[in-house]
Parts: structure tokens; sequence; C-alpha cells
């Protein structure tokens, strides 16, 4: 029968709804292919995008040919990096400037690859790149937080289809991180624990729902997922704050980074996903209450009126069901 789970950090309810009757096999559908044509992320096309603000470069001059990563400021922002922020209120309405960045991360320059297929050391630069922008973009004071996130497919919002992550900045914290922020640190509050960690310890100690681990992460189905599939990586020792990882840390998660989109893809024949990195605040990068971790969402169910009305989910395939299916799909390493 249907059963209620509720989120133990932010308190959020799902509905898991098995007898809807979505099986793992039922979300393959025919995988999204690439049109082609004209492309702004292309070698040949760099000035079609703005200026690069960091480049990995074989020693060739910036924004011309001879890449492997650029970032680059998004040509069309949805918010900007100059002026100030001028916050008003007007009654009850309180509003500011729309001052933040908006950036794109192009992760390779072949047209054809996706983040699943590239090699490991160039999802480690993909790391690198975003931990190297939020650490800067921390040091300007009008922010507080930096959002890095990835829309793969056209199904999931992306409008360009070379691979690519996207890095906003804002001038606060937005309302899921700090429903999640404020939550872990109520568990502390009350146990002195990580309810991260202790998560960690319960699903390691279960294995119901652990889709694979290596030396310093651990990827899972979480307990109350809001959509099929729907999985975590998490550093296992606690870390609040992404761009303060080790430099030999960023090895193990481009690793298991990879692995994971590679079981997404093998399961699921490809499908378009979401991934977001949860991390700190710029105010409080190093903590005892909060743990950063990706969230990877594939997009396989649309969200309607119900959700919208109710703040519920409604979930066809239990977590523990898909991350069984996720272990068992045969990737190449």
């Amino acid at each position: 029968m249907p059963e209620l789970r509720k989120d133990p950090i932010i308190g959020r309810w799902v509905i898991i709804s098995t007898e809807r009757g979505k099986r793992p096999t039922d979300f393959q559908e025919q995988r999204e292919k690439k049109k082609g044509g004209f492309c702004p992320f292309c070698p040949g096309n760099e000035h079609t995008t703005p200026p690069e603000i960091i480049a990995n470069r074989n020693e060739t001059p910036p924004n011309g040919t001879g890449w492997s990563l650029r970032v680059v400021p998004n040509k069309f922002p949805a918010l900007q990096i100059e002026g100030d922020l001028e916050k008003t209120g007007e009654g009850i309405f309180d509003r500011m400037n729309g001052i933040g960045a908006h950036e794109v991360i192009i992760e390779t320059p072949n047209h054809e690859d996706t983040l699943s297929t590239i090699s490991l050391h160039i999802v480690e630069d993909v790391l690198w790149a975003y931990q190297k922008r939020m650490t800067d973009l921390r040091n300007d004071p009008r922010l507080q937080y930096a959002l890095v996130f990835k829309n793969e497919g056209s199904a999931a919002g992306a409008s360009l289809e070379h691979t690519h992550s996207q890095l906003i900045a804002l001038p606060i914290v937005p309302k899921l991180v700090r429903e999640e922020i404020d939550g872990a640190k109520q568990h502390y509050d009350f146990k002195e624990r990580c309810i991260f960690c202790d998560i960690i310890s319960q699903e390691m100690e279960e294995g119901t729902r652990i889709i694979s681990e290596n030396r310093g992460y651990i990827s899972l189905s979480p307990f109350a997922p809001r959509s099929p599939f729907e999985t975590w990586i998490l550093p296992k020792k606690h870390d609040s704050s992404f761009e303060n990882v080790y430099q030999d840390k960023y090895k193990d998660l481009a690793e298991i980074l990879s692995s994971t989109l590679k079981r997404i893809d093998k399961a699921l024949s490809n499908p378009p996903y979401n991934y977001m990195i949860h991390t700190s605040s710029f105010s409080d990068p190093i903590n005892e209450f909060y743990h950063w971790h990706i969230e990877i969402v594939p997009k396989l169910t649309k969200i309607a009126g119900f959700e919208w009305g109710s703040g519920f989910y409604i979930n066809p395939t239990s977590p523990e069901e898909a991350a069984r299916f996720l272990r068992e799909a045969k990737i190449e390493t």
C-alpha cells in the first residue's frame, strides 16, 4: 500500500506510491538525441560568448581554441555583478537590486560528450572549476551563497545541448538551502551530532539504499525522495563546505560522480536530469552541523496540481528499489 515518508532534515513529507505501477523499467524511454547545428560552446565559436573568466588551456591565448574547459559569464544572466544591493521596503514588501553572478562552466570542447562519458581527470577539472569560482565569489561582501547546478537535456531545462554546468551567486541564502541548514542546526543543538553524518551511518549499516561508495564518498537513495531515482552523493567524513574539500578528495568525488551518472544513464537510458551542490553559506563555511552534498534528480515525473498545492511529492518508485536497480547496473569503469 502507499506509504508516507518524512524527510528527517527539513520535515518534508513524500508519498511513496508504488501501486501507481512505475517500475524502474517503465522510465526507459527513447533517449534524447543531440541535434547539432551552430553551438556557441564549441571550439571556434569562442567569440560568441562573453570573455572567459578562467580556462584550462594548452598555452594558447584566452578566448580562442586550444582549451579543455572554460568558465564564462552567462550571456543572458539572471543577476548582474555590477551595482549595489539597495535594499528597500514598501510596506510589507521587500525588494533589492538583482545583484549576483551567473556563470557557465563549459565542461568539454567535444559537443557529443556528457559528464558521464568524459574521462575522470576532466570530471575532476570540472569540480576544481566549481571550487575556484565559489572561493573567488565568496570574497564579494554583497554575496551570501553560490549554487552550482547542472541541467542535462532539454526536458531538464537545458537551452543548449553542449554539456555544461552553471553557477549563480546570490545576495541571500536560497530558501530550500536555509531550510536544510536550519533543520541540521536543530538536530545538532538537540543531539550534538550532524544529521547528515547520522544518516550516512544508518544507511551504511542498513545497506538497502546504498548505491555505491569509495574511499571518501557515498552515493545513496534518500529515505524520502521527491522523485524516482533521486540520488545523493555525500562525503563520508563531516565536511560543511564544498569549496573547502582537500585536493586529494576531488579525485574520489570525480570517480563516484562519474560512476553514479553512468549508472543512471545505463539503468534509465540516458534520462534528462538536474543536479545541485548544496553547501554552507559564505558567512559560515566551517561548522559542525551542516554537511555539503550533491543531489541528482532525473527528470522522470511531472510536478502537477497536487504537488504545487500541497508541497507533497508523489514518487511511484521506492528508494530501496531504485538503489537496487542502480547497484545492479553494469557500467564500464
